[in-house]
């Protein structure tokens, strides 16, 4: 029965189920268009939080003396988007390490903030912003911090790039804004990178492959090669040039040989003349954790993966461009799937990342 029956036949209809998050990203026209398509969101307004001076002008935030931050409010559907989604979208589309605005919008109303209503936001926003820290090895400029009243900008100033795209367009080429995510995030810049969990199975963007549960410890003495359960079980480490995947030069994506979890993508990959497949990040960041290796009498990050826990290898600061990162792993951790078999094996969604060749 659809909604216009009941409601003629005068049936209650429960209203949809709302929340909000508030984003200080830059210039809130930015973020103000990242979310006004994103499915679940039921709307995206700019304005100000985090000052103290009531219902302030655009004018008067400019001047930097209100304390208010240019922020976006989202309302969205919980049901249909996720707040780890929402958070996720904000970090891809902002300069988390520039601490005086974001790219030429300098100031303090430009400064960046996730504004939390409760531990339960709190938490998610204080794990995504270090994970970035230990991600890229830096400090994070935004703060995450309590949320206030929230003013709407003038109404000018609201869906700005969709009612006045040109000027938009030239506003953001010209400030520099996407070269800079580009230099800090790369592919991902501008997107989703948030794990979701549907019927059973975990994915990425709507990837529906399936985590195995780790297996105990008999199980994986049976399967795995004495090397694979050396490698990933006693943080062992298998001999420079003389491995499966140091050399391997075909596309696909590599995952965790225990969990199946996704880790790297060989279009990260690169020669690094060490004798070990070496990738400049993490495909899924979610999926690849660290922790302080202080074993052969010096202090290294090992790299191990979420699910199965898995030792992976290490990540080094001397890498390449854009990350300046080289993830050294064990070929025994991985399991390649070449572009060919993606789709059959349930990682399907990763073919976009090799349309482009």
């Amino acid at each position: 029965m659809n909604t216009a029956l009941l409601l003629a036949l005068g049936v209650a209809i429960a209203p949809a189920p709302r929340d909000t998050a508030t984003f200080a990203g830059g210039c809130f026209w930015t973020m103000e268009h990242v979310y006004d398509d994103m499915p679940g969101v039921i709307s995206a307004k700019s304005g100000f939080m985090g000052g103290t001076t009531k219902n302030p002008s655009y004018e008067q935030v400019v001047e930097g003396k209100t304390g208010h931050l240019e922020s976006v409010q989202v309302i969205y559907d919980p049901g249909k988007v996720s707040y780890e989604t929402l958070l996720w979208a904000f970090w891809h589309n902002i300069d988390p390490f520039q601490a005086d605005g974001q790219a030429c919008d300098t100031g303090p109303n430009y400064h960046t903030a996730v504004f939390v209503s409760g531990p339960e936001q709190r938490r998610a926003a204080s794990a995504t912003r270090q994970q970035i820290m230990e991600r890229f090895h830096r400090d994070v400029a935004t703060q995450v911090l309590t949320a206030g009243p929230f003013y709407a900008a003038e109404q000018y100033h609201q869906d700005f790039a969709k009612k006045n795209p040109e000027h938009y367009g030239m506003y953001r080429a010209g400030c520099g804004r996407d070269r800079r995510l580009q230099a800090i995030w790369g592919d991902e810049a501008g997107k989703v990178s948030a794990r979701e969990t549907v019927n059973g199975q975990r994915g990425v963007g709507g990837v529906t492959y399936t985590v195995k549960t780790k297996p105990a410890d008999a199980e994986l003495r049976r399967t795995l090669t004495p090397l694979q359960y050396e490698v990933t079980q006693h943080e062992g480490t298998e001999r420079a040039f003389q491995n499966e995947y140091w050399d391997n030069h075909k596309d696909g994506i590599y995952v965790d040989v225990v969990s199946g979890e996704p880790l790297f993508s060989s279009t990260d990959k690169f020669d690094s003349q060490t004798g070990w497949p070496s990738f400049t990040r993490p495909l899924e960041p979610e999926n690849v954790k660290e922790k302080t290796d202080r074993s052969l009498f010096m202090q290294r990050t090992e790299v191990r993966s979420s699910h199965a826990d898995s030792h992976l290898g290490h990540v080094f600061d001397d890498g390449p461009r854009p990350t300046g990162l080289r993830y050294c792993i064990n070929s025994a951790s991985l399991r390649f799937i070449p572009v060919d078999s993606l789709e059959a094996e349930g990682y399907g969604k990763y073919l976009a990342l090799f349309k482009k060749k």
